[in-house]
């Protein structure tokens, strides 16, 4: 030990090297111990459920209701911006004005079947022949009713595939169309933008 002691003095010219702090010898950084891994995390964590529940589902529940409002004010009007994702593009608003320019047994489904079936209560008091045979009224008037859904499909989607090609036809614009057919005109929601006899180009 002390012939090594020796040794270094003669190497250093007898002058001992002063002591190096740590402090001295590190690089100069952000004066800031670096964060560990699982104190950044922590920082940037934020918690799934907020503390106050019954403010956050008032809030929510404000929210949606608003939301609701306005799909519904602009499906009266016919402001695409707000309404629903499946009732907004070109496509579905060419569908509607189609199916609202146009006469159609289903839109006069619900009080003719009304009609009928008090119509059969009324003739079962008389006879069951009659009776049956306003039954048979309301069937046939199904099946019309259906064929004639039918042939205004055919006719809507060769007006589709012209206009906007038949890659651009949304999947369920069929079901879109005809469920729209079976209602009555007044209660079609979004609202007729047009009269009858007024197809769109």
């Amino acid at each position: 030990m002390f012939g090594r002691s020796k040794d270094d003095q003669a190497l250093t010219g007898g002058i001992s090297p002063e002591p190096v702090s740590p402090a001295a010898s590190a690089e100069p950084g952000k004066g800031r111990p670096t964060p560990k891994r699982k104190q950044a995390e922590a920082a940037n964590k934020r918690p799934l459920v907020p503390n106050d529940r019954k403010a956050a589902a008032k809030s929510a529940k404000a929210q949606a209701r608003a939301q609701r409002e306005r799909e519904f004010a602009a499906m009266q009007t016919g402001d695409e911006r707000y309404m629903p994702a499946k009732d907004r593009g070109p496509v579905r608003r060419y569908i509607r004005d189609y199916v609202d320019a146009r006469w159609s047994l289903g839109e006069f489904f619900l009080p003719a079947a009304l009609g009928l079936i008090v119509l059969q209560m009324v003739l079962a008091g008389v006879s069951a022949e009659a009776s049956v045979l306003a039954l048979v009224l309301l069937y046939v008037f199904v099946l019309a009713m259906i064929v004639d859904g039918f042939i205004m499909w055919r006719g809507l989607k060769k007006r589709l595939v012209a206009k906007f090609g038949e890659e651009a036809i949304p999947k369920g614009a069929t079901m879109y169309a005809v469920l729209r057919v079976f209602q009555l005109r007044p209660s079609r929601l979004p609202k007729p933008q047009v009269k009858h006899g007024q197809r769109p180009s």
